[in-house]
């Protein structure tokens, strides 16, 4: 089987982490890297001996797949010409700025029969996957993302910017419509929100309560997901994922009466994961894990939260 022609368009911080992920799949051939700054371009396309491009519109018939990590605002206009040219696409999240531009790139993509894969980067890390087969009818769910602030992530809110990782994933855990939703937010240090508390509700009663910061001290990524009989503690960070449930025998001591176990995960390339699903899903013409529909439910959902938001002055 031939080699998968691939790009990267945009190599800023998170960029050239998809260059070099793509230069390691052996099925695959990093043809080039593209950004609006030469210099930048050359930086990451010398140590990967590929090309350097400031203009993402000359591979276009020269590539067959391309990771975008341009800022948000220019996600669709990129997407659209490749998808349009018949190249598969994986785009950072948030898929788009408007469902709108979400809808027309879902479209494109099933119109010319090209694979949409969002990075929602969460759902590829270790502690999330364990959790999957544990998972039974969750009944409440609490999150918490806080991070140190970092110009460059500014182009958005925080529930863009990081809660949105939660979002999405919360939402593939509970198979249920989203009912409602209520926020709270605060501008610290941009003119956007930068902290915000939300708390959603699921048609089947399930609630989840969702923090994100960052104006944090610390970094801290961690999500509770509690259900019949357990509770579910991951930390992302750590790569751990704990399961306390009930003693299978009613008549333990008050002491015993919760069994704890606990998983860890180690090192892991979640992003390496991402890239390898999307070039699987290209070879075997499946879906990908995170979808564009996915993509697309992830950003309806922050909407609604970032219209329902309280900003607290």
């Amino acid at each position: 089987m031939a080699l998968l022609r691939c790009a990267v368009i945009g190599v800023g911080y998170l960029g050239k982490f998809h260059a070099q992920k793509y230069a390691k799949i052996p099925e695959c051939q990093l043809v080039a890297v593209v950004d609006s700054r030469q210099e930048q371009a050359d930086a990451v396309a010398g140590p990967l001996g590929c090309e350097a491009l400031t203009d993402y519109r000359a591979l276009i018939g020269q590539v067959d797949a391309v990771s975008i990590v341009v800022p948000t605002q220019g996600h669709y206009d990129v997407c659209a010409d490749f998808l349009r040219a018949g190249v598969h696409v994986l785009v950072e999240k948030p898929m788009t700025t408007t469902l709108e531009q979400a809808d027309e790139l879902i479209r494109l993509a099933k119109e010319n029969r090209c694979v949409l894969a969002v990075g929602h980067l969460e759902r590829f890390n270790p502690a999330a996957l364990a959790l999957e087969p544990l998972l039974s009818n969750p009944r409440f769910i609490d999150s918490s993302r806080l991070a140190p602030f970092k110009p460059r992530a500014t182009d958005v809110s925080v529930l863009l910017d990081l809660m949105i990782h939660d979002v999405d994933l919360i939402l593939s855990l509970v198979d249920s419509e989203l009912e409602s939703v209520e926020c709270s937010g605060a501008r610290v240090l941009t003119s956007d929100i930068d902290i915000a508390n939300a708390r959603i509700r699921f048609a089947n009663g399930c609630v989840a309560n969702v923090t994100a910061s960052r104006v944090s001290a610390k970094s801290e990524r961690k999500m509770r997901v509690f259900q019949h009989q357990a509770c579910h503690s991951l930390d992302f960070q750590a790569r751990t994922l704990t399961t306390y449930r009930g003693a299978t025998d009613p008549k333990a001591d008050p002491e015993q009466a919760i069994e704890r176990h606990e998983q860890s995960f180690g090192e892991a390339d979640s992003l390496f994961a991402e890239i390898v699903d999307f070039v699987d899903s290209i070879r075997g013409q499946r879906p990908p894990k995170v979808s564009g529909e996915a993509g697309r439910r992830a950003l309806e959902a922050v909407q609604r939260i970032t219209e329902a938001t309280r900003l607290i002055s």
